[in-house]
């Protein structure tokens, strides 16, 4: 489904039977009355305890498991969302919010930019314990900028150039193997959360990818700041990149003789950095286990060439997209390329610039990739705000998913993911 914004409808509350919802779904949709603001427990419990998000009842995948992974581009399950799918979006979701929860988000703490809990105990601190999944490696990111001298005098938070991004789990449990039909390794990034890191995302001009990364130098080119932040190293911390490549090299010598996958997920920045880490794994390894990205509210990442070369690689990528969401239409412009031409879309630009286009095309224009989920805040009677933290934020993207039926019946009344009204959870969205 790569469709527009789901369109207004008059109020119901029907049931409404579809192909893949394993149980009938009841509707609702937007409508200029407003439920009242809800204040319920977050999507992972404030003490760190329980299971991380509300019970779903879990089918086994078996032999489809390929077809969830995007083997043939969703084709089916996403308009009605197919209730299996649905689970497996919920799922990587939780892994993304153990990264931002693992995060030492204070800059007071000697901890600052660190990861809060060691390996062992980090999903289960998170409410993941029961995952089936063990997490393998700790990941950081490099910024590759640098800011000038007086502020890192001011304060060293503000100039902190290397942080814990986020990790790599590999599913150990006996039993979520056999449901989910192979091994499933995942790789779970946060959204942005130091300056630094802020500063990276404004580096918007597209710039081409290294050699490594770009052997057949076909001018795939991604956006700047992005790949600085996969790609950079310090003497005492090694790239991204690199730690990636040595952790998914030894699990796949570990496993390779079974059926084996790795999801890439992540938020907002993870989103960007998700879908070259993706791109990574499929253009260094000759055999590669399929690889998919589930990205939630993500920037555009590269050009035209980039995307050929991540369907070329058979990179399975699926977008989850808030129509309502900024972050998701920036940055540059579009550039869609049709069978005989060429047809450029601004994003944001008032139509005198749009005579500009054509010149920084190079520099600026951009390309979607992969499947797109779309979804949209006013769809759901439980969100009063629609401002951009709000909007861009990854528990409101958990709850449309959860709510989301299909394009007729954009809401389901009998979801049970809701959001957090905690001043303390708002706060940290900031960040993100």
């Amino acid at each position: 489904m790569k469709g527009g914004v789901i369109g207004m409808v008059k109020p119901c509350n029907v049931a409404r039977p579809t192909t893949h919802l394993a149980e009938i779904s009841h509707c609702t949709t937007y409508t200029n009355h407003r439920t009242t603001q809800l204040s319920v427990k977050s999507s992972w419990n404030s003490d760190g305890s329980g299971p991380a998000r509300v019970a779903h009842r879990v089918a086994s995948l078996d032999q489809k498991w390929r077809e969830y992974q995007g083997i043939k581009n969703w084709e089916g399950l996403l308009d009605p969302l197919d209730d299996c799918l649905r689970h497996e979006i919920l799922r990587y979701g939780d892994f993304i919010e153990a990264a931002y929860r693992c995060f030492e988000f204070d800059t007071s703490s000697p901890d600052y930019a660190r990861c809060k809990f060691t390996k062992k105990t980090m999903l289960d601190r998170c409410g993941l314990g029961g995952s089936g999944y063990k997490v393998t490696k700790n990941l950081h990111a490099t910024c590759g900028v640098q800011l000038p001298g007086w502020i890192d005098r001011m304060s060293s938070w503000a100039s902190t150039n290397s942080s814990w991004i986020g990790y790599v789990a590999v599913c150990d449990d006996d039993k979520e193997i056999a449901r989910l039909g192979r091994r499933d390794v995942v790789i779970a990034y946060r959204g942005t959360a130091t300056c630094l890191e802020w500063v990276e995302n404004l580096r918007a001009m597209l710039t081409s990818l290294p050699d490594d990364m770009a052997p057949e130098k076909k001018k795939a080119m991604v956006q700047q700041g992005f790949l600085s932040m996969y790609t950079s190293a310090t003497d005492v911390c090694p790239s991204l990149r690199d730690m990636v490549r040595e952790e998914i090299s030894r699990i796949i010598e570990t496993y390779g003789n079974e059926p084996l996958s790795v999801t890439v997920t992540g938020h907002s920045l993870g989103a960007a950095l998700a879908t070259l880490t993706a791109y990574d794994l499929t253009s260094t390894f000759k055999h590669s286990p399929m690889v998919t990205v589930v990205s939630f509210g993500g920037p555009r990442v590269g050009n035209q060439n980039f995307r050929s070369q991540l369907e070329s690689n058979g990179t399975q990528i699926l977008r989850i997209v808030n129509s309502t969401d900024v972050i998701t239409k920036v940055p540059g412009f579009l550039v869609d390329i049709g069978s005989n031409d060429v047809a450029k879309r601004s994003v944001g630009l008032q139509g005198w610039l749009q005579k500009q286009v054509d010149e920084v095309g190079d520099w600026f224009g951009y390309a979607e990739v992969g499947k797109e989920l779309r979804l949209t805040s006013e769809a759901s009677p439980y969100l009063t705000k629609s401002d951009f933290a709000t909007c861009h934020d990854l528990k409101t993207y958990l709850h449309l998913v959860d709510g989301f039926v299909s394009s007729s019946c954009p809401f389901r009344t009998t979801a049970k993911r809701l959001l957090t009204g905690v001043k303390q959870e708002k706060q940290k969205i900031l960040v993100r």
